[in-house]
C-alpha cells in the first residue's frame, strides 16, 4: 500500500460499492475495493440472489472488474461490512481469502472497514496462512 490518499480512495470506493450492494435476504451489504497493479481502483459489492448459491461475495464482483479491466495482481483490497463500532469485523469469507490469493501475495494487505473508517489490516498471509496458490502448480 502506498500512502494514505490511496488507503482513502480505497476506503471511499469499498464505501461507495457497499451503497449499491443487492442484499434483499441478509440485509448485510458489503463493499469491497481492489488496488490493482496499474495503480486504477476496481469496486464490487455483495449481490444476493433467491437461489443463495448463486450469490456473490462483494470481494468476488472486486476480481471480476479488476480481471475484466486487464489487471492481474492486487496490490490491496479493503472490505466494509457491519455497523460502524460493532464487535465483529467483517473479513473475507474462506472462498474470498482464497480467491484474493490467486491475484495477490501472502503480504497483500487486506484493509477491514465498517461505515466508521478502518478497523484492522492483515495481511493475506495472516488470513490465510499455509495457502495454496498459483505457485504451487508450478512443479
Amino acid at each position: 500500500m502506498a500512502d494514505t490518499a490511496e488507503l482513502d480512495r480505497l476506503i471511499e470506493a469499498a464505501r461507495a460499492a457497499r451503497e449499491n450492494a443487492h442484499a434483499p435476504y441478509s440485509k448485510f451489504k458489503v463493499g469491497a475495493a481492489i488496488l490493482g497493479d496499474s495503480g486504477r481502483i476496481f469496486a464490487g459489492c455483495n449481490v444476493e440472489n433467491a437461489a443463495y448459491p448463486q450469490g456473490q461475495c462483494a470481494e468476488s464482483s472486486a476480481i471480476g472488474a479488476m480481471v475484466t479491466a486487464g489487471d492481474r495482481r492486487i496490490r490491496a483490497i479493503a472490505v466494509m461490512g457491519g455497523e460502524a463500532g460493532a464487535e465483529e469485523i467483517c473479513t473475507p469469507c474462506g472462498g474470498c481469502r482464497q480467491r484474493i490469493r490467486e491475484f495477490a501475495t501472502p503480504e497483500t494487505p487486506i484493509h477491514i472497514c465498517d461505515p466508521a473508517g478502518l478497523r484492522r489490516t492483515f495481511t493475506l498471509e495472516t488470513l490465510l496462512p499455509e495457502s495454496f496458490g498459483p505457485t504451487n502448480l508450478a512443479f
